[in-house]
Order: structure tokens, then C-alpha cells, then sequence
């Protein structure tokens, strides 16, 4: 999974903006929707006549609810300096600053914190053409002797609800929002609010309830709709020192805008109750607990005697889910699941000759049986992928225009024998270059799904002549600038990304984001495929804003991709929400915390 190291060597380059590594959240009523199948721009509101099967008539409120976790996040900010920090804290922190866009199925929807989602259509996105100086290698300068051009520039207008107010009782106001932003300019805010900060040209507060963010100019990507600030209180942090904030009294127990705020915290256990000063409709209950206990058998039998309503489990072991399962058929428990935005994949190096031939890499796609992986590992749960952009996210192109690559040992032997990679002497390994072949595949320490996934490849390939030796490396060793994935120095890699609202991909999979000594060893593109084709596919469907002609764009270099195959999608993981069979109204979701529609939750 991508960690701060990845993101921090990815900040030079211009077009990273909101990565797909970022998880927001919400739980007050959605009220519009941001489409995004539509042909006129890249993003439309669509206001739905009747509420959904998913945003249902909040019921009364409802005594307390009990939630066990597995992990106490620490803070509890609306800003994370570690992607893994924002996924363990973001059921609870967006309860008390609910995401001002969350987005829901890879859809952003309003919260009611802004009034509405920015597009073309209402007008808060817009459009100026400007004139620019550009250097002698085409850079944007403010040097007036460079080449004057014309060059588009995008704002965002931002309209904040003007009913909201602060758990103390103050009102919200759009100068919170400028607030954030001047803490992002003096401290590290982590790397989705540094990628904003990539992003906008300047932040300005418009009027008491109004943000405006400009766009670098030259500068367009759909990343555009998120280029707010979530507010932070100024009234109450203005005078403190802001190096202190993530290690302040305020991280541990802060004043937010949400239906919900910090009554008492303790060891293992954190206490919400209602928000006196926000909407009536934000909760259905009059206090939330949340429990942390590092066993899982012990959260799995808390719940079965009684003592939880609810425990969330990211990727629990097979033996796990087996139990799980059990205890559904039991009717003790009910179990909601959503196909995780984290996807694992095995990545080749093409610096590697053998790798360069398109026939190796087919036949190591097909002798890996990804379908066993999902079964063995994730109790069915999981989904096979054809391409790095999940089904779920928009752009995703249908499986049967790619190339796919279902477990066919037969046919990744005959394309090594075609490739002339043949078992010359009967040890049961080719041979190359009068040597048995042989790939390192190094992965993430601390993980057993990952582990058991990197035994099964090593066993898929011996199977078909190929010998893998496997190393696992700390998460911090692997991601490191230093490190072989930048540097790329590794053989076979194993490892995830986080899928996010739009699929992006320009830092994954453009020449210009190969990691080299030419760019500082940035960029995401650690294998290394740099296709003509695919590249200038990929910058289209990065830097326009019509949604068809990304739609089509995405198609095409999906295509390529799955052609040439650069590395191979694996499956993606799955989230687990359990529950008693007493509450209703969970929905779990791929891209919101799972408690982004509390507000209708209920007892039966």
C-alpha cells in the first residue's frame, strides 16, 4: 500500500494532485450528487427527486450505539500525515468533521457542509483564458522576455453552509477554510493536502461563507472539485504554535462542525455524543462508543455475546472469515461487504531483459491462478481484475474490449517455449542464458494476506519452470526514495495501491513518471513502461475536462495496458462490516467510512 515516502517523492512532479490513496468521509444526509457519466464536463449535479434505498428518512434518535475497532487512531484531525492513519480514523473523525465532498460508490456527494458540488453547469467552475510568459523549454515564467501565450486557468468557487457552527457554539465561516490553508502553507499537513497545495495557484476567501481556489495556470485536472480546505477552527487554534498541532490536546479531543463530538477519552475507548449545535439529522443516536481491542477473535466474540453492536475489519485471515461465516449461517451475525479500493498487484521491472519480452510476462499472468488467491484468502470475497482501474470507478472499461489473462498453465508454458525459455537439462527449471531461471519478488513485511500471495506466485511459477525467491522488506524500506521500487532495482514487485473517486493515472503510467535520475527518481511508474500510444492516452484523459473524450481516452490506454501488460492486477481486497442482526441501515462502501450514513441507522 502507498505510504507517505511514495508521496513525498511525488510532489515535484506538476500533475500529482489527489491521489487515488486518499479515503474521505461524511455522515450527514447527502443531498446532491456529482455524476460522472456525463458528456459536457467533467463533473454535473444531479439533485434526486425522492430519497434512495441508501439515503433513507432519518430515524429517531436511538439511545447509544457501541463500535469495536481494532486500532485507536491517535488523532482525530480532518488532515493526516500518513494515508494508513486517515483509513484508521476516518469512521470516527467524520463524525466530527464530516467530509465537505464525500464521496460514496466513487462519487462525490454534498454533505451539507458545502451547498453544493462545483461543475460548469451552476456556474463555481469556470474558465479564463490568460495570457502567460513561457521559457525557453515551455515552462509557465514571470519573465517578461519569455514567449507571451495564451493558456486556459480553472477556479473552484466553494460555498460553505451558512448554518453551521462549531460543537462550542461558534458559527463556521469560510475564513476557517482560509485558516487551514495557511497552517498548510507553514506545516506538513500530509500528502493529499500537499498535492492541493501542487495544485491551486492561491486560496482566497470570497465573503463570510465563499472560497475561491485558482488553478496553477495551464493546469487542468479533475481533481479540481476537492481543492477545498476542510475547515479548522481559527477561533481556537490562531494563537497556537502550529508545529504542535498533530500532538496538541485539540488532535486528541477536537471542536468540530459534525453531528457529533468528543464527550470522554480513555485507554481503548472513545465516547461521542451529539452535537448540540448541529442539524437534528445527523445521528441517529445520542451517543457512539467506540471500543479498541488488538484481537479479533475477541471483537468477533464481543459482538456475538452482546457487549458491540458493530466491528469493521480491513482484510481479516482466512480462518477468520471462515469463522465469520459461521456465524451468519448461525444467524448470530449479519455481514455487510464492499470490494476494497485497495487493490494488490504484481509489477515488472522492464529494465530486466528477460521482462522485456511480452511473452514472459504473458506466461507468468497466466500461470498465476488469481481466482484460487481470492478464494483461499478472502473466503470469495474478493474481485479478480482485469485493469488497474477497478470496476466500480467510472472510467472502467469493459472486460470483454481488454486483453485478460485467465490460469492457463498449458498456455504460459507454450509462450516460454515460443520465447526459447526451455528446460534444457530436466531439473524441472528453464534455463537462461545457460542458467536456471530464476526472479526475485520482493513485497511488505507484516502481512499475512501479502505473504500467502507472494507463496502462491512463487508455487504458480515453479509449476511452470520459473524459480522465485521472495523478500520482504519494512513498509518504510520498501517505499523509501531510497528504496528499490523508486530506484527500481527490484525484480518482481508485490505490493497495492488505493483507488480513489477518479482514476487519475498520469503519475502511474506516463513516461514523464518513469522514476530516473532525470526527474530525481520521482514518479510512480516503477516498471518502467514507457508505450507512445498509451502515453499521450493517458495525458488526455488526465487534462480534459470533457468526460467522454477521457471516458475514451482511459479506454484506449486501458487497452494498451492490458496488452503490454506492464504489471499484472491481482484482486481487490475486501472490507467487512459486522453487525447483530438488530441494526439496520449499514451500507458499506468502497470510498466512505463506514459510518457515512449513520444518520439512518436503526435498531429493530
Amino acid at each position: 500500500m502507498i505510504r507517505r515516502a511514495i508521496y513525498r517523492g511525488l510532489l515535484t512532479i506538476a500533475l500529482i494532485l489527489l491521489s487515488g490513496c486518499e479515503i474521505q468521509g461524511g455522515v450527514a444526509r447527502p443531498t446532491a450528487e456529482l455524476t460522472t457519466g456525463v458528456t459536457d464536463s467533467a463533473a454535473s449535479v444531479t439533485v434526486p427527486e425522492s430519497p434512495t434505498s441508501e439515503v433513507a428518512t432519518p430515524q429517531p434518535r436511538d439511545g447509544s450505539l457501541r463500535i469495536g475497532l481494532l486500532t485507536d487512531p491517535g488523532d482525530l484531525l480532518p488532515y493526516h500525515t500518513d494515508s494508513a492513519d486517515e483509513r484508521l480514523s476516518a469512521p470516527i473523525s467524520q463524525l466530527i468533521f464530516p467530509a465537505p465532498l464525500l464521496p460514496i460508490g466513487y462519487s462525490y456527494t454534498t454533505t451539507g457542509v458545502l451547498e453544493r458540488v462545483p461543475s460548469l453547469e451552476n456556474g463555481d467552475l469556470r474558465i479564463e483564458t490568460i495570457q502567460v510568459y513561457r521559457d525557453a523549454n515551455g515552462r509557465i515564467t514571470n519573465d517578461q522576455s519569455g514567449e507571451l501565450t495564451e493558456v486556459q486557468q480553472l477556479s473552484v468557487i466553494f460555498r460553505w453552509n451558512p448554518n453551521l457552527r462549531w460543537s462550542d457554539g461558534e458559527p463556521l465561516t469560510a475564513a476557517d477554510s482560509l485558516f487551514a490553508y495557511e497552517l498548510a502553507l507553514q506545516i506538513d499537513m500530509g500528502q493529499a493536502t500537499a498535492s492541493k497545495l501542487e495544485l491551486i495557484e492561491r486560496y482566497e476567501q470570497i465573503d463570510a461563507h465563499t472560497t475561491q481556489a485558482t488553478l496553477k495556470p495551464d493546469f487542468i485536472d479533475a481533481a479540481y472539485v476537492t481543492s477545498y480546505f476542510t475547515p479548522l477552527p481559527r477561533h481556537l487554534l490562531a494563537d497556537r504554535n502550529p508545529a504542535d498541532l498533530f500532538t496538541s490536546d485539540y488532535a486528541l479531543r477536537p471542536v468540530g462542525y459534525g453531528p457529533y463530538q468528543v464527550e470522554q477519552r480513555e485507554q481503548g475507548k472513545i465516547r461521542l455524543t451529539t452535537n448540540p449545535y448541529a442539524p437534528p439529522d445527523g445521528g441517529a443516536f445520542t451517543s457512539i462508543s467506540f471500543i479498541f481491542r488488538d484481537d479479533i477473535e475477541l471483537l468477533r466474540s464481543s459482538i456475538v455475546g452482546g457487549s458491540l453492536d458493530l466491528i469493521a475489519l480491513d482484510q481479516p485471515l482466512p480462518e477468520t472469515i471462515a469463522a465469520l461465516q459461521s456465524d451468519v449461517a448461525a444467524g448470530i451475525l449479519t455481514i455487510n461487504t464492499a470490494a476494497s479500493p485497495v487493490w494488490e498487484h504484481l509489477d515488472f521491472n522492464l529494465d530486466l531483459p528477460v521482462l522485456q519480452d511480452i511473452r514472459v510476462r504473458r506466461a507468468i499472468a497466466h500461470a498465476i491462478n488469481r481466482e484460487a488467491m481470492i478464494a483461499t484468502f478472502m473466503g470469495g470475497y474478493g474481485k479478480l481484475l482485469e485493469s488497474w482501474i477497478v470496476p466500480e470507478q467510472w472510467a472502467a472499461a469493459p472486460p470483454d474490449q481488454l486483453t485478460r489473462y485467465p490460469h492457463l498453465p498449458d498456455e504460459a508454458r507454450r509462450l516460454l517455449d515460443e520465447a526459447g525459455i526451455v528446460d534444457s537439462d530436466g531439473d524441472g527449471l528453464r534455463d537462461l542464458s545457460g542458467q536456471p531461471l530464476s526472479l526475485s519478488l520482493v513485497t511488505t513485511q507484516g502481512s499475512p494476506l501479502r505473504l500467502g500471495v507472494a507463496q502462491q506466485i512463487r508455487t504458480d511459477l515453479e509449476a511452470i519452470g520459473i524459480a522465485i525467491t521472495i523478500e520482504d522488506l519494512p513498509t518504510a524500506d520498501l517505499y523509501n526514495p531510497e528504496g528499490p521500487l523508486f530506484r527500481r532495482t527490484f525484480e518482481l514487485a508485490l505490493f497495492a495501491w488505493i483507488a480513489g473517486p477518479d482514476p487519475r493515472g498520469w503519475e502511474r503510467w506516463s513516461c514523464a513518471a518513469v522514476p530516473s535520475e532525470n526527474n530525481r527518481w520521482t514518479g510512480n511508474n516503477f516498471s518502467g513502461w514507457c508505450f507512445f500510444e498509451a502515453d499521450r492516452a493517458i495525458r488526455t484523459a488526465t487534462t480534459v475536462l470533457d468526460q467522454e473524450e477521457r471516458r475514451a481516452a482511459y479506454l484506449r490506454q486501458q487497452q494498451l495496458f492490458t496488452q503490454e501488460i506492464p504489471i499484472l492486477p491481482l484482486f481487490q481486497r475486501v472490507d467487512l462490516v459486522l453487525t447483530s442482526p438488530t441494526l439496520r441501515g449499514i451500507r458499506a462502501d468502497p470510498t466512505a467510512p463506514f459510518t457515512w450514513n449513520v444518520a439512518t441507522w436503526r435498531r429493530t
